[in-house]
């Protein structure tokens, strides 16, 4: 046999004298073959680097055995852990995955939609740059199932897996805003996603539950990068340009809420530089638990975010929806935790 031709079903078959509809059962864990010869064609198969034809197994059960991954942001600590967690689910259920960037482009975004549609998935997780909703409809006509991650898109009728971030911003706050805080502070992106709303609706209901004027607090809006490239990392130095111009010793807050601890880094910065000191003066609150943020001088209290379970959970929903089209939506929001560290005192 020729090395670079492939090796097939018929080759294994002819090598052992057995059918090829007995090499086919044996390989695909079918019944009414017995454990002695099964061994003896999976030993021979992979002897002979026998592959099994994907295109010609979805031809027959009319599934491809891939799931389409949809990201917006690989950059972002979060998008990379989910990826994983659903690699590693599909993986374990026997599914390949097709991951596409959309680097929050609208036009990426349709471009990948199409490239799912050609391909034919059996089912698409999706990050949503939140634009154009339409743009998923396309995958819903040709009943391919979808379930959104992280960002929701109302009334197009599709399962939802997601952060409850309003909550864990609400909850975080008022856990650290321990009594002397009157003025606190959101440095927030300046990006128009779900996220983002989500993070400054918590941050307002912190402040109701706790009293404090709205009026006496700021929500400040990083003129970040992100919104010419939202795949680009993110830069301390965004969030420090803008610290740096506001925080003095007599105008400065009690609790500064970052939206990612990246952004935390620039405010350290800004408030040492200043005069101040983290937490005595200023209490940081950060949000993601990036890697570095226990090592910060103070330690940095973060908000940890479940990237695995949201992966994990997307995938089972998605399967399930595989496995029954027609079961009710289902819409879940995970809690995050607050990580406590220094930085809130």
């Amino acid at each position: 046999m020729a090395r670079s031709q492939r090796v097939t079903l018929r080759d294994v078959a002819d090598r052992l004298g057995l059918s090829a509809n007995t090499v086919s059962r044996a390989l695909t864990g079918k019944d009414q073959v017995s454990e002695s010869t099964r061994a003896l064609i999976v030993a021979e198969a992979k002897r002979l680097g026998y592959v099994p034809n994907s295109h010609a197994r979805s031809l027959v059960s009319g599934r491809t055995m891939v799931i389409g991954l949809v990201i917006t942001n690989p950059s972002n600590t979060f998008y990379a852990a989910l990826i994983s967690a659903v690699e590693r689910q599909c993986r374990a259920a026997g599914y390949s995955v097709l991951l596409l960037v959309t680097e929050d482009s609208d036009e990426n975004e349709e471009r990948a939609v199409q490239q799912l549609l050609r391909f034919g998935v059996d089912g698409v997780l999706g990050v949503a740059t939140q634009s154009r909703s339409d743009v998923w409809d396309g995958l819903s006509e040709a009943n391919i199932p979808v379930v959104q991650i992280s960002r929701d898109i109302p009334g197009r009728g599709l399962d939802f897996v997601g952060i409850d971030v309003e909550s864990a911003i609400a909850d975080a706050v008022v856990r650290v805003a321990r009594p002397g805080v009157r003025r606190i502070w959101l440095l927030e992106e300046d990006l128009r996603v779900s996220t983002v709303a989500a993070r400054i609706a918590g941050f307002r209901r912190a402040l109701d539950e706790l009293g404090i004027a709205h009026e006496h607090s700021l929500v400040l809006k990083v003129p970040t990068r992100r919104t010419s490239g939202a795949s680009l990392p993110w830069r301390p130095d965004d969030a420090y340009a803008l610290a740096a111009n506001l925080i003095t010793p007599d105008n400065h807050p009690d609790l500064m809420i970052t939206a990612n601890d990246y952004f935390a880094l620039g405010v350290y910065r800004a408030v040492r530089e200043c005069g101040l000191a983290v937490p005595d003066d200023v209490r940081v609150l950060g949000y993601g638990d990036h890697p570095f943020a226990a090592y910060l001088q103070p330690a940095l209290t973060t908000i940890r975010l479940p990237a695995d379970e949201a992966g994990t959970a997307a995938v089972d929903l998605l399967l399930r929806r595989i496995a029954d089209p027609d079961r009710p939506l289902t819409s879940t929001r995970l809690p995050a935790e607050l990580i406590e560290r220094r930085s809130t005192g």
